[in-house]
């Protein structure tokens, strides 16, 4: 019976849209041309009745994602931080479902915290307030600790929000499965696989103790970065539905009128944002996957206060090496270097030209860097470098959907802050730095440090292997009691670990 649920819950998502307006609203900010408003009028007037009404009070878009659920919620958070794509009215009223979503009653979240943290509440906390924020996930409540009197920030999961998810999630599947059988040639975007990207990003952030997880970690690689902090997880007031972390004061992000009033520099500010994003993924691998407005306060001082740490990238660093290039070698106009990156790291199949794939890129490259400042976008950028890779059969990367994903909404939040910023002359000193760190002899002399270090974890195996090695060479009736490539893999550890310790050797003294 899913599927049948499915299709209903897609036919039904669109009739919320035609109820409620948004379809007019989104066809408008997609400049959408005259044949495809009609047949979505055609298409969506039948099943008008069948959609949810949603809060009247408020604008027709975020009506429908509010009254659609989670995952929906979770595109307009998205959309808010793209003014240059859905225009600044719509962006503003997009931004309502950021962190001022309804809350669920006080006395529901109590019972909750309660029940996560098998204990009363009195006997945890003094005070806990109504909630201070509530987005689509959880909300938030002050609250202060009845042994210490410290204030905290408890943040609570919504009732019965996992179901809701997985319902939607569920819906997806079935929509990408629908797409892969009607349109063969977008097999290789992969819907499937994107869709399960987005579930296991869900998942993640359905588990608070996940969330604290993240928190600690991405706390401790940035307690050195100047003008930025994290606020630390209180472990054993923490459980699956309820996380309390260290209370952080701030300003929105996305309060221009405060951050004026407190003598902010907004550009400074946009470009720390940018910088901060781009040294997270380059330097450690680890990102917040979930950088919009409401999930980033300013302090009076100017330092960023990053919260909600659910979503988190994570990227390996032979992905970060490839990206960097990537990013390097547009910053430069380097078109050759960028193919021949794509090819290297396997992105474009090896049977394509090469210089037909640098020419095409040349074509994405020079009419963004011809453009002024307010016009140049990550978000056009990584849309002509789709056109370009989906002609040269290059698949959907799913481990960089996140990452091209929060490059876009952190473009958007600096540009909230700065509409003239450009972020190509922000990233060029980041990615140089990485550059100089990741690629060259230096990071050569790590990485076979590394490999060497590797390689002892063998060294008490070692003379076994061997033994077994030569005496099967010298016995060749006794090859079948004998694993059949222990010599070749015996040969090729002693000589890679002889190789790479004469090589970090010379490349230390």
């Amino acid at each position: 019976m899913r599927g049948p649920f499915n299709l209903w819950r897609l036919i039904r998502t669109g009739a919320t849209f035609e109820r409620t307006g948004a379809m007019h609203v989104v066809l408008e900010a997609m400049n959408a041309p005259p044949r495809l408003r009609f047949a979505a009028r055609v298409l969506g007037w039948p099943f008008k009745l069948l959609g949810l009404k949603g809060d009247p009070s408020q604008p027709p878009l975020t009506r429908a994602l509010t009254a659609l659920g989670p995952a929906y919620i979770k595109f307009g958070q998205t959309l808010a931080t793209r003014p240059d794509v859905v225009g600044q009215e719509l962006a503003d009223q997009l931004r309502y479902l950021q962190d001022k979503l309804p809350p669920f009653p006080r006395a529901e979240a109590m019972a909750m915290i309660a029940q996560e943290l098998e204990a009363p509440v009195d006997q945890i906390f003094s005070h806990v307030s109504e909630p201070v924020a509530a987005a689509s996930i959880a909300q938030v409540h002050s609250a202060t600790l009845a042994d210490t009197g410290v204030r905290v920030a408890v943040k609570v999961l919504r009732p019965d929000v996992e179901r809701a998810f997985r319902t939607d999630v569920d819906a997806f599947y079935f929509a990408a499965g629908v797409i892969e059988w009607l349109l063969p040639s977008t097999r290789r975007l992969r819907p499937l696989d994107v869709i399960r990207h987005f579930e296991s990003v869900v998942e993640g952030e359905l588990d608070l103790r996940l969330e604290a997880a993240s928190a600690a970690e991405f706390a401790a690689n940035t307690e050195n970065d100047a003008g930025f902090s994290v606020p630390r997880p209180i472990w054993n007031l923490s459980s699956r539905r309820v996380m309390t972390l260290s209370w952080a004061e701030g300003m929105a992000m996305g309060d221009n009128a405060a951050l004026d009033a407190a003598g902010i520099d907004r550009n400074e500010l946009g470009v720390r944002v940018l910088t901060l994003f781009l040294r997270h993924a380059l330097r450690d691998g680890f990102f917040h996957g979930d950088m919009h407005q409401g999930n980033l306060k300013v302090t009076g001082a100017g330092e960023i206060i990053a919260l909600d740490f659910g979503i988190m990238g994570r990227i390996d660093p032979f992905t970060r090496r490839a990206y960097a290039e990537i990013l390097f070698g547009f910053i430069r106009k380097d078109y050759r270097r960028v193919a021949e990156v794509h090819f290297e790291a396997g992105y474009v199949p090896p049977d394509r030209d090469i210089d037909e794939f640098a020419r095409a890129l040349r074509s994405v490259g020079e009419p963004i860097f011809g453009m002024d400042a307010r016009h140049i976008s990550m978000a056009r950028l990584l849309a002509y470098l789709f056109e370009v890779t989906e002609r040269f059969g290059m698949e959907t990367r799913t481990e960089l959907i996140l990452l091209q994903r929060t490059m876009v909404v952190v473009e958007g939040v600096a540009r909230s802050l700065n509409p003239e910023i450009n972020m190509w002359h922000v990233a060029k000193p980041v990615v140089e730095e990485y550059i100089r760190e990741s690629i060259g002899p230096k990071a050569l002399a790590a990485d076979l440090l590394a490999t060497a270090r590797i390689l002892t974890r063998f060294g008490p195996h070692l003379p076994r292997l061997v033994e077994e090695a030569l005496i099967a060479q010298a016995n060749p009736e006794r090859r079948e009691t004998t694993p059949k490539r222990a010599g070749p893999v015996v040969w090729s550890l002693i000589g890679a670990g002889v190789l790479g310790a004469g090589v970090v050797i010379g490349a230390m003294l």
